[in-house]
């Protein structure tokens, strides 16, 4: 294959995957953040206690966490064609990428607020904070790095469930990959695509890390 068709090749590629785990990473987190929020806060005696509809969240969240992510592919094509009209193509793996992302990031929400010192919100409850006051000026202000890391990893993973879709063709560096790499025998194209994943996790993984640290007070304070 010429360096021009591969160049061309991959920056087709990258564009899909870039598309897919954009339009996933921003619906999914915007999703998945109200839900971290409540589970980290709807516990017995929290700021919105609801015991009963916690542990069903919970649930519901661990499932959908413990699915493989080939398998919810394929679980939910019917339900990719109803939205998209498609069950392949980059368009129609947004759809399972959007819902593995929901739980991922849910959870990891409910970790960064829970690290929160709780003195903090005992203070603001003592001010006469109410509780979505504590949540808004309090909880989500003191997480910011911590989200941010979040959002990160959620994006990192991302990348590697775009190369998973390629198998069933969604399009990408992963489809890219099987299609040439694998099933032609051009070992040079899945050469290509790996440096390629590696090249953009690192991206990701290193602008989330600079942004995290502007956030940290901690770091503001040295």
């Amino acid at each position: 294959m010429s360096p021009d068709m591969l160049f061309n090749l991959l920056w087709k590629a990258m564009s899909q995957t870039l598309q897919m785990v954009g339009i996933a990473g921003v619906l999914g987190s915007l999703i998945g953040l109200p839900i971290g929020i409540f589970l980290a806060t709807s516990g017995r005696g929290e700021l919105f206690p609801a015991p009963v509809a916690n542990r069903v969240i919970g649930l519901v969240v661990n499932a959908a966490r413990s699915t493989p992510f080939i398998i919810l592919v394929v679980a939910i094509i019917p339900f990719t064609r109803f939205v998209t009209g498609t069950s392949i193509g980059t368009y129609a793996a947004i759809v399972p990428l959007t819902i593995a992302t929901i739980p991922f990031f849910a959870r990891l929400v409910e970790s960064a607020i829970r690290e929160i010192d709780k003195g903090l919100i005992e203070a603001a409850r003592a001010m006469g904070a109410s509780p979505v006051q504590i949540v808004w000026k309090v909880l989500l202000p003191e997480a910011r790095p911590s989200l941010v890391l979040a959002l990160t990893m959620t994006l990192v993973s991302l990348i590697g469930f775009s190369a998973m879709v390629g198998a069933v063709g969604g399009g990408g560096l992963g489809d890219l990959g099987i299609r040439y790499g694998y099933q032609r025998f051009m070992p040079d194209v899945m050469l290509a695509v790996v440096v390629v994943l590696i090249v953009l996790v690192q991206a990701v993984q290193s602008i989330g890390d600079r942004i995290a640290r502007r956030f940290d007070r901690r770091n503001r304070k040295t």
